[in-house]
């Protein structure tokens, strides 16, 4: 069985995250989305185990899916699983550069570590989690950004950070 793991820090997940976790799940036997600790984003708007819990929800629909988390390297925790492979969605150039170069040291800490690039569909190049959390705390209707099943608490949580 072949897992991929679908690592981020959604925060919060987005519609674009959600069509990578869709489009991974026809591919593989299971995907995991693993909530991981990024030290170079500052004050989040959800604290991990509340993520874990939104996606979570936004996830239940797909049976093959199921959300985890870790504060380990990538490389390591992808030793938990029998062929694991990583999944990452390319939104441009900048994207492609930075995950390359993830994606050779994760290989390089675990030989076994394949990692897989789905493009992202283009109605979501523009999205991200920091474009979300801007527009929440300007008011923006965000239900084109974020899933139906966690819009109140994203938009709840970025009106509180006004």
């Amino acid at each position: 069985m072949t897992t991929a793991i679908y690592p981020g820090s959604f925060d919060p997940i987005t519609l674009g995250h959600l069509n990578i976790i869709k489009r991974a799940a026809q591919i593989f036997d299971e995907v995991v989305v693993c909530v991981m600790i990024n030290g170079g984003k500052n004050a989040p708007l959800f604290e991990i185990d509340e993520r874990v819990e939104l996606i979570g929800r936004t996830v239940a629909r797909f049976p093959n899916v199921r959300v985890d988390s870790s504060d380990d390297l990538l490389a390591n925790y992808a030793r938990r699983f029998e062929k694991p492979v990583i999944v990452k969605g390319l939104r441009a150039i900048s994207d492609f550069e930075y995950e390359v170069q993830m994606a050779l040291n994760n290989k390089k800490l675990n030989h076994e570590l394949e990692t897989l690039f789905l493009a992202a569909s283009e109605k979501y190049t523009y999205l991200s989690s920091t474009i979300v959390k801007e527009l929440g705390r300007y008011g923006a209707d965000l239900s084109e950004f974020v899933p139906c099943e966690i819009l109140s608490e994203v938009q709840e949580r970025t009106k509180e950070r006004r």
